[in-house]
C-alpha cells in the first residue's frame, strides 16, 4: 500500500496516547482515506463520511461503514482530513464541530504545502484552541469541543461557505471543491467547440463534473437520446442531474457515482472526457487519464468515438493509438489538445 503521509500524521496523536479512546467511543472520519493507520481506531463504531467513489471503495474493501454522508451526530472523535479548497476546508471543520459531542476531541491533518498553518489556526478560532503536532511534512491539530469555548457564529458561518449555489450568470449550480467549481475550464471549452452536432444515439460523459459537457452536447446535438454521466465526486454528480433536469424529456439521462478507471457499461456510440489528471498532491497523474482512456474502450460500440481533451505535454497518443483504429487531434490551442478516436469495426 503507497504511504500516505497526511493519513499517517493524522493519526500520531493516537498513536502517541496524546488523545485517549475509549474502546466504547463512537468514531467519525470525514473525507476519510483506507490505510493501515485505521487499525488504531480500535473501537467497534467508526463511520467513515466519503464523497470521492474511488476513497469509498478503498474503505468499503477494507470493511469501513461508509457513507457520502451521514446524519448521525454525537460522536466521540471527529477525525478530518480537509481539502485544500478553503471553503470547503472550513466547511469540513464546521462539519466535524456540529458532529462531535460536548467534551468530544476534533482531530485534523494537512501537509505543509497544502494549508497546514491555516488548518491550525481555522480550529483554533472556531473551538478556541489548539494542540498540534509537526511530521512528515504535515501537522495534526487537535482540541476538545467546549460548547462555552465554541465560536457558534464562526461555526454557522463556514457550515455555509460550500453549500451548492448560482454560478456563470445563474445558469448553473454548483459549489466551491469541485473541479472549476465557479467557471467553465479552458480545456473543456475547447473539446465543446469540436463536438459535432452530428453525435447521435447512446452516450457517456465520464469525469461529468457538474454537467458541463453534457449540458454543451445536448445543446448542439438534437441527435443525442441518451448520456450516462460517470462522476467519481457525488457532490459534482448531485449538482450535474439539478443542472440537467430540463434536458430530461428529450433525452436520457443517467448519473452514475464510480470509479471509471475501472470501467464503464455501455455499449456507447459516443464518449466524451476532459479526464483529471491530479488526483493527489500536485504531480501530473498521466495514468488516471490513461485508466479513462481504457474504460472509454472498453465501453464503445464496435465503430463507436471518443472525443478527449487533455493538457497539450500529456502522454495519451501511445495508450489511443494501442487501442483505437484511427486517432486524429482535431485541435491544439492555448496548451491543451483534442483528440478523436475511432474505435473501428473488428477491434
Amino acid at each position: 500500500m503507497t504511504t500516505d503521509p497526511v493519513l499517517k500524521t493524522l493519526f500520531l496523536p493516537l498513536e502517541t496516547a496524546q488523545v485517549d479512546l475509549d474502546e466504547e467511543a463512537r468514531v467519525l472520519f470525514l473525507r476519510a482515506r483506507a490505510g493501515r493507520e485505521l487499525a488504531l481506531l480500535d473501537v467497534a463504531d467508526v463511520t467513515c463520511e466519503q464523497s470521492f467513489a474511488p476513497s469509498r471503495d478503498a474503505l468499503d474493501k477494507a470493511g469501513y461503514k461508509v457513507s457520502a454522508e451521514t446524519d448521525e451526530g454525537g460522536f466521540d472523535l471527529v477525525l478530518v482530513l480537509p481539502t485544500r479548497q478553503r471553503q470547503e476546508a472550513r466547511a469540513q471543520l464546521a462539519r466535524a464541530a456540529m458532529k462531535v459531542r460536548p467534551g468530544g476531541m476534533v482531530l485534523a491533518c494537512a501537509a505543509n504545502t497544502e494549508g497546514a498553518k491555516t488548518l491550525e489556526s481555522d480550529l483554533e478560532s472556531l473551538l478556541g484552541g489548539a494542540d498540534s503536532l509537526s511530521k512528515n511534512k504535515c501537522r495534526v491539530v487537535w482540541h476538545p469541543m467546549d460548547p462555552e469555548k465554541l465560536d457558534t457564529g464562526l461555526m454557522a458561518e463556514w457550515s455555509r461557505l460550500d453549500e451548492p449555489r448560482a454560478v456563470l450568470d445563474g445558469l448553473w449550480q454548483s459549489r466551491p471543491g469541485l473541479f472549476a467549481w465557479d467557471r467553465i475550464d479552458p480545456a473543456s471549452r475547447l473539446l465543446i467547440d469540436h463536438l459535432p452536432e452530428t453525435l447521435s444515439g447512446r452516450g457517456a460523459d465520464l469525469g461529468a463534473g457538474f454537467g458541463v459537457l453534457s449540458r454543451a452536447l445536448l445543446d448542439k446535438a438534437p441527435k443525442v437520446t441518451s448520456i450516462d454521466l460517470y462522476e467519481a465526486e457525488k457532490r459534482a454528480l448531485d449538482l450535474a442531474q439539478e443542472n440537467l433536469k430540463g434536458y430530461r424529456e428529450r433525452a436520457t439521462l443517467t448519473g452514475i457515482w464510480s470509479d471509471v478507471t475501472k470501467g464503464i457499461e455501455g455499449p456507447y456510440d459516443f464518449v466524451i472526457m476532459n479526464p483529471p489528471f491530479h488526483q493527489t498532491g500536485k504531480a501530473d497523474r498521466a495514468d488516471v487519464g490513461q485508466g479513462f482512456i481504457k474504460a472509454a474502450f472498453g465501453g464503445l460500440r464496435s465503430s463507436g468515438l471518443l472525443y478527449l481533451v487533455a493538457n497539450r505535454h500529456l502522454p495519451y497518443e501511445h495508450t489511443l493509438k494501442d487501442l483505437f483504429a484511427s486517432v486524429d487531434m482535431i485541435a491544439d490551442e492555448g496548451g491543451y489538445k483534442v483528440i478523436c478516436a475511432r474505435k473501428g469495426k473488428g477491434r
